[in-house]
């Protein structure tokens, strides 16, 4: 299904109907180029994606990919053109990523939402456009599990436990990577000093007190003692900087108490209609305020369900994230009940634009139909309606 080089009756059906819908959502197509450059990708989308690039060189030397998805391309087309906002773009055709498990060429379709203000509204528009696409194509949504997981709260976790900002960042890092957060919170359980063995125990020491000013001025000292040019690299100030946050997430410990506070967050997996209850229970006996972030949270509660989302069929996971660095909020995907292969996925990213060259931050969110793994279910009859 959805191969390069043939069309079938099923994928006319299903690129007629997709598009279709996504005129009626008020979703303009966007076309982009195939051949990218790989820099944005490089910068912007993380690891999981990165490794999976079609990359190659230009004849300048530089840096090209084939189009891996059609987040970024579209983004920087906005960007380019400057066009008004708020603006809704779609999109049908063929991404490029190595698989081990398909073909490295196949179509993906969805919508870009970008600048609408009212977050909620807007989370909960891609996510019901993305159920209603599914449905389109021709998939029972009764057939589908739906997750949902919020970055923002879990970093507004982090925060109300006081942990210092480089664990913070790190544990973002790993969400939405099981095994990365749990390797993460058993070193921040048992601290992790063997990281500072090579260094000079009076820049220890100095970073320990954050005396920024007088390990500046060591830094210096040496590097001039050591014939090293000016700039030749990053500035003393700014390796003193790095060095207090080193020391400072070497030797942070987090409590037992706060451990399993943080666990007990991880662990909550219930229906969207219980989640509010369930981080409450979790949050009140802590004493943590997760302030705008679970106003923020129930109100896209409240838009889902303006947008005609029953909360008691989507389930709220609070580890669940998706593995691509430039999502900052709502993080979702649909499958068939029961498997591991996404249908369609998607969520918020506002600080992308901004990366890309946009002069102010534009709020944005979106997702993403996986058509070869939709044309395959529907072949095997496992999702039709």
């Amino acid at each position: 299904m959805f191969s390069a080089t043939t069309v079938t009756s099923t994928e006319q059906r299903i690129g007629q109907a997709l598009d279709e819908l996504f005129e009626k959502r008020g979703a303009e197509a966007a076309d982009t180029r195939i051949v990218l450059s790989a820099e944005p990708y490089l910068d912007t989308a993380g690891e999981a994606l990165r490794r999976r690039i079609f990359l190659t060189r230009g004849e300048g030397g530089e840096n090209l990919c084939l189009r891996p998805d059609f987040t970024i391309p579209v983004c920087m087309r906005h960007v380019a053109q400057g066009a008004d906002l708020p603006k809704r773009y779609s999109y049908r055709g063929l991404v490029f990523r190595q698989r081990a498990d398909g073909p490295g060429e196949f179509v993906q379709a969805g919508i870009e939402d970008l600048g609408e203000d009212n977050r909620a509204t807007a989370d909960a528009r891609a996510l019901a456009d993305s159920l209603a696409g599914l449905e389109a194509c021709g998939v029972d949504l009764d057939r589908l599990d739906v997750i949902l997981g919020d970055q923002g709260l879990f970093e507004a976790v982090l925060r109300a436990l006081g942990l210092p900002e480089g664990w913070q960042r790190r544990l973002i890092r790993t969400f939405g990577d099981e095994r990365a957060l749990e390797k993460a919170l058993d070193a921040l359980s048992k601290g992790a000093e063997d990281i500072l063995s090579d260094l000079d125990p009076q820049l220890i020491e100095l970073a320990r007190d954050r005396e920024e000013g007088a390990l500046t001025r060591l830094i210096r000292m040496r590097m001039e003692d050591a014939g090293l040019p000016p700039h030749s690299g990053r500035s003393p100030g700014e390796v003193a900087s790095r060095l207090i946050e080193k020391v400072a997430v070497a030797e942070a410990r987090l409590g037992a108490d706060a451990l399993s506070t943080l666990e007990a967050f991880l662990a909550i997996d219930c229906s969207l209609a219980e989640a509010g209850e369930r981080l409450g229970e979790v949050a009140g006996p802590a004493g943590l305020d997760l302030g705008r972030a679970m106003t923020v949270f129930e109100t896209r509660n409240l838009a889902l369900q303006a947008a005609s989302v029953d909360l008691n069929r989507v389930r709220y996971r609070a580890a669940f994230g998706r593995p691509i660095d430039y999502y900052t909020g709502l993080v979702f995907e649909a499958r068939l009940k029961g498997a591991s292969d996404t249908l369609a996925g998607g969520g918020r990213y506002d600080r992308l634009l901004t990366m890309l060259g946009a002069d102010r931050p534009i709020p944005a969110v979106g997702f993403s139909l996986w058509l070869d793994r939709i044309g395959h279910c529907l072949d095997k009859g496992e999702g039709a309606q």
